[in-house]
């Protein structure tokens, strides 16, 4: 499977390697040997991409300790895409002791040299500082996803679908918005922003409700339009995330019951 094709498919309701949406599984691990335990209850369940949390890593300061263990990710995964994140305190990641200019070039460092597919970037950071991070993921053949997290609130459904077009004009590959609804209305809200986006943009999106009343988007995002879900492998990384055996089950027989009469359905993700 090629981590580029995501990018490659125009119609964007296509996930890489044909399957609809694409499951990613964090890894929340503290130490290297967190993360082989981690790893090794997640790669035989065969995710479409592995999310390192690299905020919640002890030596996250260490470079070459970061990229030493991203090697060590993708030795253990070679057949999975791996998307590299660093969240913020202000989006929901773990303290950590550096600042935004070290986070730049810790970004640039694992995107040159730790084998990476994918790289998570915050679209709340200035322009210059998204800039230097596209320019040397670009150089190294890395897809940038830039990301918005509100743990508080949902914001309005024009301000969500500003925050879709927002990644596409600095130059993301895929533009991810999560949320938190108090009511069913900011899920629909944030699946109406979704769906607005993903016909609209000529990238792919993802929009998802946090905490348990936002499992009815990761359940259902997909239909509309949102290309990637997180699933539960080993360990959750956000409030409402579930299993990837129970959303590969619940995909299976929705995609089954939707499926026209005589047209083949895209092959989900199952691998």
């Amino acid at each position: 499977m090629q981590a580029g094709r995501w990018v490659e498919e125009p119609g964007r309701r296509m996930a890489p390697g044909g399957g609809f949406p694409w499951l990613c599984t964090p890894l929340v691990g503290c130490n290297r040997e967190e993360l082989a335990a981690e790893l090794r209850e997640i790669v035989p369940k065969r995710p479409d991409l592995l999310e390192w949390r690299a905020d919640h890593f002890g030596d996250v300061g260490d470079v070459e300790a970061v990229i030493e263990t991203a090697q060590a990710i993708r030795a253990a995964a070679p057949t999975i895409p791996l998307l590299f994140t660093m969240r913020s305190v202000v989006e929901g990641g773990q303290p950590v002791a550096l600042d935004d200019e070290q986070i730049v070039a810790l970004c640039a460092a694992v995107c040159a040299h730790a084998g990476i597919a994918w790289i998570d970037y915050e679209m709340r950071q200035p322009a210059e500082r998204i800039a230097a991070v596209r320019a040397v993921a670009q150089t190294h053949g890395v897809r940038l996803l830039l990301s918005f997290h509100d743990f508080g609130r949902t914001p309005s459904v024009e301000a969500m679908t500003a925050k879709f077009f927002l990644a596409q004009e600095r130059g993301a590959d895929v533009a991810k918005i999560a949320v938190m609804p108090h009511s069913i209305d900011d899920v629909l809200a944030l699946l109406t922003a979704t769906r607005h986006a993903s016909k609209v943009l000529t990238i792919p999106v993802a929009g998802m409700s946090m905490g348990a009343l936002g499992a009815l988007s990761r359940w259902m995002g997909w239909t509309c339009g949102s290309a990637l879900v997180f699933v539960v492998g080993a360990s959750s990384s956000a409030p409402g995330q579930v299993r990837i055996e129970d959303m590969r089950e619940v995909l299976a027989k929705m995609q089954q019951t939707m499926q026209p009469p005589g047209v083949p359905y895209p092959k989900g993700s199952g691998r």
